[in-house]
Parts: structure tokens; sequence; C-alpha cells
């Protein structure tokens, strides 16, 4: 596509809105979001159809580096009409996009290594959140390392402001770095076990306070065991370790109505059964390798290790019924297997395409007029990011449209049918895509750190090797090309696209 070309507004507006069939709201959010501009207000492409080429030609050339590669077109017809597979934001907004330098990461987690609990690493963290969302992503972190108010310091304060003091600087910070029509979206998150975890969870109550971020606690089986038993809980500083500095005993079971209280009346805080989480997932396999998970992204969707990001894609599950909303309607499993694989491959392309970004965002640092001792803290964020993304090669397949799947195919959501319906979908899911990851570990080589011992008591691994006894022995054998493959995103305004 000639990049000279650009249209005005209504030109693409006019464009889009035939394409999505009279969809206005469909139209003007595609135009407004993702439709490729700079920072002039230039429009080069008139629909989605031009940014499925724009997308599936970056793909192209990426798959080429590869055995068997896929062709531009069988790739653009996965992406045309957003009908099965669905790039989220930013790689939609930023592959083969030369008029902004922004990464292709939808999720970040970042948090500093060994004692961060000073104004100096809280100041570091601060930068670097904003640093990243100018680029785009959403930023998660961890405060459970904060000492808690009343602590005694070195400094003139004498004693710790404690945790809420600094929700509030963060999330001003987040209020105001503006992402062309967004703005930076952020995830704080604490352990139930720190002591100032209460005023955490009451923070957000206050009416105009923490307004740019959102909060979620971190609660472990004990504590959840001691709200069901009634019994009292302690907290303690540091959460982690046996000679706490600060200790305090509260009652489970008041903490937990309080968090279903505040849930309700504002919708937060947002609860992490962390032990499960930790349990459950398989980059905490190689911890001591710095994949040691401390938080979630915005949305709460992908818990990460500091430094980690992920790359987001849907797959729209309403396309794979034939016959929707008739008496013949079902589920073309045999596609949807033969897309989740494909899906997967995408992904992997676009972890390629992203430390490529990675080097244009370096590169533009190292060129900016500014003095080393501003850009290093920039410079050296990118240096820990590609590092993570390049050992991990972590991807985010997930879906779309399952309530529209569920209804067109008669079935009523939240019976036990649709229930298992569903369940036997999000299993062909997995195993489709740890096989394509497998298989790209065959022919394109295993992420760096692979090692099946390591994996070998995780229940999720597990539950694969249960379900597809080779699809494991491949696994051993081969390796994956991928540290962890999955995640079920909100999709906002994918979904307005994909019309469902």
């Amino acid at each position: 596509m000639d990049n000279l070309k650009t249209y005005s507004y209504e030109e693409a507006f006019a464009a889009s809105l035939k394409y999505f069939g009279g969809d206005e709201l469909a139209a003007r959010v595609w135009v407004n979001k993702y439709a490729m501009k700079d920072s002039f207000g230039n429009i080069f492409e008139k629909s989605p159809e031009d940014m499925h080429r724009r997308i599936a030609g970056e793909i192209a050339r990426i798959e080429r580096k590869y055995a068997n590669p896929l062709s531009e077109e069988d790739i653009f017809g996965l992406l045309d009409h957003f009908r099965y597979i669905v790039p989220a934001g930013s790689p939609m907004t930023g592959i083969g996009n030369s008029h902004q330098v922004a990464s292709l990461s939808n999720c970040f987690v970042i948090g500093l290594d060994g004692d961060a609990d000073s104004y100096g690493a809280i100041m570091r963290i601060d930068e670097e959140q904003v640093q990243l969302m100018k680029r785009r992503g959403g930023v998660g972190h961890d405060l459970s390392h904060i000492r808690p108010k009343g602590s005694p310091v070195n400094n003139s304060a004498l004693t710790s402001t404690g945790l809420v003091p600094f929700m509030e600087r963060y999330s001003n910070s987040t209020r105001e770095v503006a992402q062309d029509g967004r703005r930076g979206a952020l995830m704080l998150s604490v352990s139930i076990k720190h002591p100032d975890s209460e005023a955490f969870i009451d923070a957000k109550m206050t009416e105009g306070k923490v307004t740019g971020a959102n909060v979620s606690v971190k609660l472990d089986d004990e504590f959840m065991q001691a709200a069901i038993d009634n019994r009292p809980y302690v907290q303690q500083f540091p959460v982690t370790g046996d000679a706490p500095k600060v200790k305090k005993e509260i009652s489970a079971k008041a903490l937990w109505e309080k968090i279903v209280h505040n849930a309700w009346k504002s919708a937060e805080p947002g609860v992490l059964f962390w032990d499960t989480i930790l349990r459950e997932s398989i980059p905490d396999c190689y911890a001591d390798l710095g994949f040691r998970t401390v938080s979630t992204n915005p949305c709460g969707e992908i818990p990460l290790c500091p430094y980690d990001s992920c790359r987001l894609i849907s797959i729209n599950l309403y396309s794979y019924v034939e016959h929707p909303f008739t008496p013949d309607a079902h589920f073309d499993m045999d596609k949807f297997k033969q897309h989740a694989q494909l899906a997967q491959r995408l992904m992997d392309d676009i972890v390629d395409l992203e430390m490529e970004k990675i080097e244009l965002i370096m590169e533009k640092i190292k060129a900016d007029p500014q003095s080393e001792e501003v850009k290093g803290a920039e410079y050296h964020l990118w240096e820990k990011i590609k590092h993570k993304s390049s050992l991990g090669r972590r991807t985010g397949v997930g879906i779309t449209a399952e309530g529209d799947m569920l209804a067109a195919m008669g079935l009523r959501y939240g019976t036990q049918e649709a229930t298992d319906f569903s369940v036997e979908v999000h299993k062909t899911l997995a195993l489709n895509a740890y096989a394509s990851s497998v298989q790209m570990a065959k022919e394109r080589g295993a992420f760096e750190i692979f090692d099946a011992k390591r994996e070998e008591h995780n229940p999720f691994i597990l539950r694969l090797k249960d379900a597809d006894p080779q699809l494991y022995d491949d696994m051993v054998k081969y390796g994956r090309r991928n540290i962890a493959c999955l995640t079920i995103a909100p999709t906002g305004t994918t979904s307005l696209m994909t019309q469902t």
C-alpha cells in the first residue's frame, strides 16, 4: 500500500461504514482508534481491509524466516472482516505502522529486585510505568514491598506514610499519560498479608481517590481458610520470610466481608487467588530464572513476572457456528482446531515483530537529544523487557464472542449443557495452542530456558498430559516455542468490530 495516499475522516468513515454493513459504532471506533495515522492527523487507511493487508504483509514477512511459511493471502483470510483471528489493539495499531514508535504489547508488569522499599525505588517504578504507557502498554505492579504506615524510617519523616499515598502517586501518573484517544491503564496489587492491606482495600471508596488505577488484592489459601473457619489471620511485614518487623492479628472473616462489600459498592478491589495462580503458572517453574509472578496486567487476566510483557489475539468463536440460530446449528470443531493452531503461530510471529519494535524504541531513545542521565533509565527499562520477552516468548491467545456462540447454538448461558460445551471449546483451544507451540519448537527452536524437568509437576501441564499423552511426549522431546500460550482477555472495542 502506498503510504503517501491519505484519506479524509469522512472518506474513511464512509468506506468503513460500508465494510461494517452500516454499523456506525464499529466504523467510528475503527477510524478513531485503529486506522493508521500520523501525529498530524493524516489517515492512511480507508477501511479495515487496508489494515488487515498491512498486518498480513508484516506477519508473512516474519513467516518467511521459518520453515513452511504461511502465505500473505492465507493470513489475510484469517483476519479479513474480523471473522476468525483478531489481534488486540496494540498489535492491530502497531504492526507495520511506521508513524508511531510504539510497542505491540498490551500488558506489562514491572518491579525491582531486592529491597525496593525506598523513595528511589518508588520513583523509579513511577518513571518506568509512565515510559511504558507512552508506548501504548498497560502496566501492573505490586506494592507489598512498601513498608506499612507508622514504620520507622531514616529520614525527616521518622515514620512511613504507608501504601495509600503511593497508590495515589501511581494513579495520578497514569492519568497524565495520553495514548491517542485512550489513557494509560494501571493495576496495583498488594498481598492480603500486608498490614496496610485494609487501607488499600478502602482507598477507592473515597470519591475521587486513586481514579487512575485498578486495584486487586492477592489472597492466599491461609487467609481464605481463616475467613471460612472464622479464625484470626496474622499480617506481617515483610510479607514473606519468618523474621517480620511488624505483626498484626486481624479477623479474616471481617476483612473478607469488607472486600465483598467494597467490590459490590465500587467494583473494586479485584481479588487474585494468589496461591492458585502460582501453582497453575508454568512460568513460575522458572521462578529462580526471573519468572516469579508478582502482579497482573491492568485487567487482571495475565499474571506476569517483572519486565515480562504479553501480546494478545482473540479467536472469534461465533464464526465457527454453522447455520447459526437454526435447529441445524453446529460448531465446526475441526476448523476451530486448525485456527487455534494458526492463532498460536501468528502470535509467535508477533513476538518477532515486537522484538523489532523494541529495537526501534531503543534506537529512538539513543537518538533523543536528552542527556544520558535522563534517558538512561528508559533505555535500561527496554533492555530488561527485551531480555524477558526473548527469553520466554510469551503469548496470549484467547477468545471472544462466547456468549454469541452459545446463543447461536441454541444453548442457554449458565446451564450445565452450555457450560459443558464451553469447557470442551476451551480444552480444545488449550490442547491445540500448546500443540502448535510444540510444532514450532520443532521448526523454529524452543524458548531459551525450556526444561521439561522443571515443569513435570505443574498441574496445568499434567492436565495436558492426561488429555493428550502424545502431545506431552512431544513436548518433553522438542520443547515448546512459548513459555505460556493462553489468556482470556476482555475484548471491549475488539468485540464492537467483530460485531459480537
